[in-house]
């Protein structure tokens, strides 16, 4: 095999050129004719024993080329990727060029190759400072979240109130005429929390059990359903139950029966400290968002669409990863919610531009820096995932495959780049929005670059 490379115009992309001996091209195709000679059928030959040849000789020469085509391009593109010496950050582009038999084989790959970086200012950026301080306020917000998840439901005999849940019946028309859509049996609805148009669930308020009446409303100008955007329509009703939630109340006997403190105050304390902890996590998420987002902005580099391309399908795949242990196909979720995938690829490219320039910022960072994974570095990190997943370190390391190996350091120096990133931002206080202080924020970053 020998590999050519060429740069082509368009920038950061290159074109391998991969010739492949044609006794390689023989046996592609010994092995196409291999794997599908079972299911082959001539007459005057048993299903399976059909020769080569005169399977050849029936279809033409041609007949195992494409299947052949595919083992060898399977087969020499890594090593292709190996000898080439190109940074490839995309799926290749893939054209075969010659196959015939007593030829060698020759096709091309078109790749994107990862682009330089000019760093902007990443050592002391600024940054908002973000308050983490959890009030009692904020306690007694979560508490209370916490009780209404633990509430009971039951049903009462009185009027329908808002946070309720009223059973119901409806049949909908527009004038006259019931529409698709429009008619259910003991639908449950939650007053208040604005799942029917218009002011259909406040006219449910006051009604009890077993009242029949009309609901009045109009559908929204930009409704989905353009037959009835902008439409009266009337809802008959009944009213088949009404639920509400019963509150438990918080005191010792509720704390300690629910959670593993024995006193009300214990329970806040520690709800007080998960508070805490969770907006300081989210504080730094934010100020690393922010952080990085300067950077980014300062910073240049040309990526490739092919580079995008590529990343728009790892988005998508870790999607479709996600809805399948959901139990939802990539294909229905498309369909409920009226997407196509062209239009969910176009609104997953900016994420996808945003990941990019972020992994080429924080990675130029890292070389700049000389941050790389240490051994330690990398004992610790399976010592700690042996722990999570229950295992014996040295089972988990002896499991740890080369490439696995290499994607763990890789993670680990990045998070260095980020560490690296926080430990010399500057923080900054928010400022009251004013013209006045968006032209002096403007003038102190400038300063700063």
């Amino acid at each position: 095999m020998s590999v050519k490379v060429e740069q082509l115009d368009t920038k950061n992309m290159s074109k391998m050129t991969v010739t492949v001996d044609s006794a390689e091209l023989d046996k592609a195709i010994k092995k196409a004719y291999d794997r599908t000679k079972n299911r082959i059928s001539i007459r005057g030959f048993r299903k399976g024993h059909v020769p080569m040849k005169v399977v050849e000789q029936i279809y033409g020469d041609d007949v195992f080329y494409e299947d052949a085509a595919n083992i060898l391009i399977g087969q020499e593109y890594p090593k292709a990727y190996e000898e080439s010496g190109l940074d490839i950050v995309s799926s290749p582009k893939i054209d075969v060029e010659q196959i015939e038999k007593g030829k060698d084989f020759i096709f091309t790959a078109e790749v994107a190759t990862k682009p330089p970086v000019t760093l902007g200012k990443y050592d002391g950026v600024t940054v908002t400072k973000i308050d983490t301080t959890v009030t009692d306020e904020d306690v007694d917000k979560q508490v209370e979240a916490e009780l209404q998840r633990n509430a009971r439901t039951i049903t009462k005999d009185g009027a329908i109130e808002n946070g309720d849940t009223a059973v119901i019946d409806f049949d909908g028309s527009v004038d006259g005429e019931h529409f698709e859509g429009g008619k259910s049996e003991n639908y449950s609805l939650e007053i208040g929390s604005h799942t029917f148009i218009d002011n259909f669930e406040d006219q449910l308020v006051g009604h009890k059990a077993g009242d029949e009446f009309d609901v009045n409303v109009t559908f929204p100008e930009d409704y989905q359903e353009k037959s009835l955007a902008g439409k009266p329509a009337v809802f008959a009703i009944k009213v088949n139950e009404v639920k509400t939630k019963e509150i438990p109340q918080l005191d010792d006997e509720y704390v300690s029966d629910t959670t593993s403190f024995d006193t009300v105050d214990e329970y806040k304390a520690d709800v007080k400290e998960k508070l805490e902890k969770t907006k300081e996590n989210e504080a730094k998420r934010t100020k690393e968002d922010e952080a990085l987002t300067k950077i980014i902005e300062k910073s240049e580099m040309d990526i490739p669409d092919a580079m995008v391309d590529t990343q728009v399908n790892n988005i998508i795949n870790d999607y479709s990863r996600n809805l399948a242990q959901s139990g939802l196909s990539f294909q229905q979720y498309l369909q409920f919610t009226g997407m196509t995938i062209d239009k969910f690829r176009e609104q997953t490219r900016p994420e996808a531009v945003k990941r990019i320039k972020t992994s080429l910022c924080l990675e130029a960072i890292a070389e700049k820096e000389g941050l790389a994974a240490t051994d330690e570095d990398v004992d610790k990190r399976i010592e700690d995932m042996a722990k999570q997943y229950n295992m014996k370190t040295e089972d988990l390391k002896s499991n740890v495959t080369d490439d696995e190996l290499d994607t763990l350091k890789e993670q680990i120096k990045i998070e260095k780049a980020i560490d690296f990133v926080m430990d010399h931002v500057k923080e900054r206080a928010k400022r009251k929005t004013s013209k006045k202080a968006s032209n002096e924020d403007s003038q102190e970053e400038e300063s700063e670059d």
